[in-house]
This record gives structure tokens, C-alpha cells and sequence, in this order.
């Protein structure tokens, strides 16, 4: 993708991002007490899968405890933090911040998310680590939203994401 940036400079992800109309295929991810997950196990919930670099950054934190308030009251759906962090990190994170209305999962094992999507950057400092987006699924897992920021450091359209979860 031609339009990201890392920090005022071009940056480059590892494939192709799913656009609206694409089905995300099931895949296997880590949950803070080392078990795993798919994506699969959230059958009949809408997602949002929120895409970030670490929840060691103070954009991907804040980002975070936003979703973590904007989802609170929605119970037809999940929204999963998705990063390349170590479980440890999520773990320490949600309890010192009261992160329960979302599921913070790394990909740290299977890269399975990441080689679905392409979300993982090939170029900058951050090489490995991925790139911010959000995508919104609807119960099927197809992708209703897609957003990728246009600088890493910045924050997603909140209020888009909600707008497209609410038609998904």
C-alpha cells in the first residue's frame, strides 16, 4: 500500500489488505494466558479486529482503551487488539489498565493473521511489527470496513469504525 507512512515516511506491508466484500479465513491466535484462539470461536458476533504495532506505544494504548470504551455496550460484538506483542505484555497492560471489553491476542506464534492479511511491515524500524488498521467484520467474518491510518502514529476514525459495525 502506497499511502501508509511511518512517521512521515513511505512504508511498506508484508501483502495484499483485505478490502470490504473479502471473507477472513479462520486463524489461530494467542490469549494472554498463553492458550490459543480463532477466529472461529466468535462465531455469530460481529468483529472489529484492531490492528497495531505494540501495546508497548502510547498510541497503540490509547487506541486500545478507546475501542475498549466504545465496545462496552455492544453485545453482538468482540473486538480483538491484535499485535506481534508477547502475551506478558498483554496481560501486564489490561490489568493495570481495566482492559475487560476487549481481547487483546498476539500472532507471535502461527504469524497466521499476518500472512492472511499482509498487515505486517516489510520496511521502517518496525520492521516485523505490524501496521495500524481496523477492520470491522460482520458475523460471516467478510470485511464490511477497512482502515489503515495514514501515518502509524496516528489514531483510527473511531467514529467511521463504530458507523460501519452498526451496518455490518
Amino acid at each position: 500500500m502506497s499511502n501508509i507512512k511511518f512517521n512521515g515516511e513511505p512504508a511498506e506491508v508484508s501483502g495484499t489488505i483485505p478490502q470490504p466484500g473479502t471473507k477472513i479465513e479462520d486463524f489461530t491466535i494467542v490469549k494472554q494466558d498463553l492458550s490459543e484462539a480463532s477466529l472461529s470461536d466468535f462465531d455469530g458476533k460481529k468483529k472489529v479486529l484492531i490492528v497495531l504495532p505494540s501495546l508497548d506505544t502510547g498510541v497503540c494504548q490509547k487506541e486500545t482503551k478507546e475501542f475498549n470504551e466504545k465496545l462496552a455496550s455492544m453485545d453482538d460484538t468482540v473486538g480483538l487488539v491484535i499485535s506481534k506483542d508477547l502475551p506478558f505484555t498483554l496481560k501486564r497492560f489490561c490489568a493495570a489498565e481495566g482492559i475487560d471489553n476487549v481481547i487483546p491476542v498476539s500472532d507471535f506464534r502461527y504469524n497466521d493473521f499476518a500472512n492472511q492479511t499482509g498487515v505486517e511491515l516489510v520496511n521502517t524500524p518496525f520492521k516485523g511489527l505490524f501496521y495500524r488498521f481496523v477492520f470491522v467484520l460482520n458475523k460471516d467474518n467478510e470485511v464490511t470496513y477497512t482502515e489503515a491510518v495514514a501515518d502509524i502514529s496516528h489514531e483510527p476514525n473511531y467514529d467511521a469504525a463504530l458507523e460501519a459495525l452498526a451496518s455490518a
